[in-house]
């Protein structure tokens, strides 16, 4: 078994603990909540630094040609499309919610207002849809 799949009962049973004593004893238990997310936080720098150091695998015939790609480019554009997914779903996310909410306090006092209230929130949803493109984009130019 993977070392990091048996440390996930480890943490639900500490995050359990600490929820519980959040009940009886909220200091105890937020300090422990708090040395859990610190623990975790570091265990995935470590993680994350190790595998920026990583240097590519290399096959035992080395013959490169000049039109190569780097081994790890792939990988490496497939997080780039993530992180534009990522960041432009988030962001669209927070802007319907705010103009989502308008949009509905606006239709409680004048309901002839849904037609201009659902294209402001449309607008606010093709955030996702430009990060989306520029993660395919990013993907066809790997």
């Amino acid at each position: 078994m993977n070392l990091w799949l048996g440390t996930i009962p480890a943490f639900l049973l500490v995050t359990i603990g600490a929820i519980m004593l959040l009940k009886r004893k909220r200091g105890l238990g937020l300090k422990i909540l708090i040395g859990a997310n610190a623990l975790v936080l570091a265990v995935s720098a470590v993680l994350l630094m190790s595998a920026l150091n990583a240097q590519p695998a290399v096959a035992a015939t080395t013959s490169l040609a000049v039109d190569t790609v780097p081994a790890g480019a792939g990988g490496t554009a497939l997080i780039a499309a993530a992180i534009a997914v990522a960041g432009s779903s988030i962001g669209a996310a927070i802007a319907v919610a705010y103009t989502g909410a308008a949009a509905l306090a606006a239709m409680s006092e004048r309901p002839e207002m849904f037609g201009r209230a659902m294209v402001v929130v449309g607008l606010a949803e093709g955030i996702a849809i430009y990060g989306l493109i520029i993660a395919i984009i990013i993907i066809g130019k790997a």
